[in-house]
């Protein structure tokens, strides 16, 4: 009986032990006998920070070719890309052109293309027949929400044209539209 004793307490020192050791657990629950339940109340944590989406239909939007009746009147119109903002914070969605000037490449011998297109030259409009502005190289507010899972809105173009500028050519610019969250 001693011996059994002796081990009952040994095996109770070593449990004591273990329990002060440290980074032994904050919390800690007991039970005991059949059928016995330990719950412990536990927490989680986690920061979300400011999360943006812009979704556009496509990636590049070719450009109404001019006929003489768009020459005539200055300009004609394109539908751009759709565009779908998500956002868990207030948003502002920027546009601007990437260059000054459009590219320009000739495609006829003896009528280069214009290399001094400026960027200016495509308007954007967020209305079919609404007011239509001339790009910049600086960040203009396109559209501006508060968080949401999905706001549509579609870009419209009209191109400038004049029967003395507007050489032949391929021409193209690169137009740059920025989500932020301040």
């Amino acid at each position: 009986m001693r011996r059994s004793a002796g081990f009952g307490i040994t095996l109770i020192a070593m449990l004591i032990g273990a329990s002060a050791q440290p980074g032994a657990a904050g919390a800690q629950c007991n039970a005991s006998g059949a059928g016995g339940t330990c719950n412990q109340a536990g927490s989680v944590t986690m920061t979300a920070g400011r999360v943006v989406r812009l979704q556009m239909t496509a990636a590049s939007t070719a450009l109404t070719p001019p006929t003489p009746t768009d020459f005539d009147a200055g300009l004609n119109a394109t539908t751009g890309p759709t565009l779908t903002i998500s956002s868990n914070a207030a948003w502002t969605l920027h546009i601007r052109s990437a260059a000054t000037f459009w590219t320009a490449t000739n495609t006829s011998p003896g009528a280069p293309a214009r290399t001094t297109k400026p960027a200016a030259d495509l308007k954007w409009s967020t209305a079919s027949n609404g007011t239509f502005n001339g790009l910049t190289t600086s960040d203009v507010n396109l559209v501006t929400g508060v968080a949401t899972a999905s706001s549509v809105t579609t870009l419209f173009f009209q191109t400038l044209y004049s029967w003395t500028l507007d050489t032949p050519g391929n021409y193209s610019l690169a137009v740059v539209l920025t989500l932020t969250s301040p």
